[in-house]
């Protein structure tokens, strides 16, 4: 892999990532796009890579809510050694004990069949029902409840959703951000949460693959723009949920869709 290809991918995985859209999707179709995966080498470079990538996105996250994040293990350990009761330790432990099924169950289904699905036409497949029902949920679901406001059943349903983004083309973030506005959440609160939520298994991702990592120049390329890319993008998200709604990700979604099913036909 060149710095060209790392680059590209760091890009891709810190706009996809953090967007409902699918990085898995990105990062599957984009090389088979544009003829990398015809390369032996890339392939064997492309392993454990993408979860390098994905480590970018999460030091963005660690870094944009870094006081969150002091306040919420403050919060979190004062619960259980002192006794006090906060909004931050609330959420601290919802965060942790909504990773856990998400997380083991994510794992067990992807090492059995996550290979499997990494289907273009899948994927397209994935991608296009996911966009209609994205659009279709945020179109009639209220925003009754804010991130403070978010009850322990709630956060634990957006936790469990997370064992459907081993299918590539459904999105960690599109379902997670389905699954709250079900939950009436507003978009704003319920993107902040997803961004939250994906940091512990996004770290035991890394932890677990850090083995296999080559630390190379490609290697620091690929993570550091899709660190510094994943910044803006939260930022943009975060913002942009204030006024807007995830209508423009659904059609996204959908057309993106149709040009692999196309582009899978004409090959």
């Amino acid at each position: 892999m060149n710095i060209f290809q790392s680059l590209i991918l760091g890009i891709v995985q810190g706009l996809t990532e953090l967007l409902p859209i699918s990085s898995s999707a990105h990062l599957d179709i984009i090389p088979w796009i544009l003829d990398w995966t015809a390369n032996p080498e890339f392939n064997i470079a492309f392993e454990g890579f993408d979860v390098a990538l994905h480590f970018g996105t999460l030091l963005a996250i660690g870094i944009f809510f870094f006081k969150d994040w002091l306040k919420l293990i403050k919060g979190g350990f004062n619960q259980i050694i002192k006794k006090e009761k906060s909004s931050e330790g609330r959420m601290f432990w919802y965060i942790v004990i909504a990773t856990i099924p998400g997380g083991l169950i994510g794992l067990i289904l992807d090492k059995f069949v996550g290979d499997t699905l990494k289907k273009p036409i899948i994927i397209a497949i994935a991608l296009i029902v996911m966009g209609i029902v994205l659009y279709v949920v945020d179109k009639k679901s209220k925003s009754s409840t804010k991130y403070e406001q978010m009850n322990f059943k709630q956060t634990f349903l957006i936790g469990l959703s997370q064992c459907l983004a081993f299918i590539p083309g459904v999105s960690r973030s599109g379902i997670t951000m389905t699954t709250g506005r079900i939950m009436g959440i507003d978009r704003e609160s319920v993107a902040k949460y997803s961004f939250m939520l994906s940091a512990p298994i996004v770290l035991a991702a890394t932890i677990l693959k850090l083995k296999d990592f080559v630390f190379s120049v490609p290697f620091f390329v690929g993570v550091l723009a899709s660190f510094i890319v994943g910044i803006f993008v939260i930022k943009f998200l975060l913002e942009y949920l204030k006024k807007g709604s995830f209508k423009i990700f659904a059609i996204y979604r959908v057309i993106f869709g149709i040009i692999i099913i196309m582009f899978y036909f004409m090959t």
